[in-house]
């Protein structure tokens, strides 16, 4: 087991250099000069003096490494080669500048990934509490009423867009009830502390969490049933049934732990989704979140932010394969993945 995580280790760190490369090098072609942005907040300072808003230009890409070309600029942003003589890259720890909130990019992260992280965890085990036994449900009683009524209701669920279901949550518990707030992150110009802050922010989170879980029902909660359907139909139950162990034991100790396999592919892709922000529901109810950020970074050019947070998820999705393979090994014996 040591040896194949080393091996895949490895690959991963050369997928990593070769996805960095190719992000960089497309970002780096969007035609747009950070320098001639910066220097023309300074323009009427010289006003009359073009020769020195001329100098002040090339000084500013000089200090930005924008007169290097595109190799030597990559390799400076890693930080394995100097940059105006020095070397302050990514193995330096410089995650680079945000020219929009004026502060390091990985200080502007980090908030919104806190916000991000939460709401999603939160989304997530709703949604798994609810759906997991539903799904056990549905393909235990396969066929029943309320098996066809569940299923046409996870179908109408997995067809209606997210931002339908979101204006329909609105509408019915900001509008007509009025119980939740439409938008934001907290009450304005509070200072709450300790459990009060926690539910006063629950209650503007309420109405995405409601969103985001309802979304996903439907998806989950067929998945889970397509697979325990499969796994109720193997010889292996109907041995064990024919043994004449309870229906509860048949059900949750063999059929559940052979459903297991594409369930752990489920769960573990709905828990790297958690870092890459829910973007629809950021912008739909003015969360501050990953999603908006990374929206609001490529608006408005922040390309060293965006290349961060490019990075973050390339080597969150390589790591999360990683642990899908492992995890396979412990929910399947059979599975091998020592070579």
């Amino acid at each position: 087991m040591g040896k194949y995580i080393l091996k895949r280790l490895g690959y991963m760190a050369i997928v990593t250099v070769i996805l960095s490369f190719l992000m960089f090098v497309v970002y780096t072609m969007i035609p747009f000069d950070r320098a001639r942005a910066e220097v023309e907040t300074l323009k009427n300072a010289y006003k009359n003096n073009p020769e020195g808003f001329q100098q002040r230009y090339e000084e500013l890409r000089k200090e930005m490494g924008l007169d290097e070309n595109i190799i030597v600029r990559y390799f400076g942003w890693i930080g394995v080669a100097p940059i105006n003589g020095k070397y302050q890259g990514l193995l330096q720890g410089d995650f680079g500048y945000s020219y929009i909130h004026d502060r390091p990019a990985q200080e502007v992260l980090v908030e919104p990934m806190k916000n991000t992280i939460f709401i999603n965890l939160f989304a997530t085990f709703l949604a798994l509490g609810i759906t997991i036994p539903m799904g056990i449900f549905c393909a235990v009683h396969r066929g029943s009423k309320r098996d066809t009524a569940i299923q046409a209701g996870t179908i109408i669920g997995y067809s209606i867009p997210i931002f339908i279901t979101a204006i329909l949550c609105v509408w019915f518990f900001a509008i007509v009830l009025g119980i939740f707030p439409v938008s934001g992150m907290k009450t304005p110009g509070s200072n709450y502390t300790g459990m009060k802050k926690f539910f006063d922010q629950m209650k503007y989170m309420a109405l995405p969490l409601i969103v985001m879980t309802l979304s996903s029902l439907g998806g989950m909660t067929r998945y889970v049933r397509a697979s325990m359907t499969e796994a109720l139909s193997m010889d292996c139950i109907r041995t064990a049934r024919a043994k004449g162990l309870r229906e509860k034991v048949v059900i949750y100790s063999h059929a559940w732990r052979n459903a297991l396999i594409p369930i752990v592919t489920l769960v573990i892709g709905w828990f790297l989704s958690i870092f890459s922000g829910s973007i629809m529901i950021e912008n739909i109810f003015g969360l501050n979140g990953m999603g908006l950020i990374y929206i609001n970074s490529l608006t408005g050019k922040d390309f060293e932010v965006v290349l961060l947070l490019q990075m973050f998820y390339v080597i969150v999705g390589l790591l999360g394969n990683l642990l899908i393979d492992i995890a396979y090994g412990f929910v399947d014996p059979r599975i091998r993945v020592n070579k």
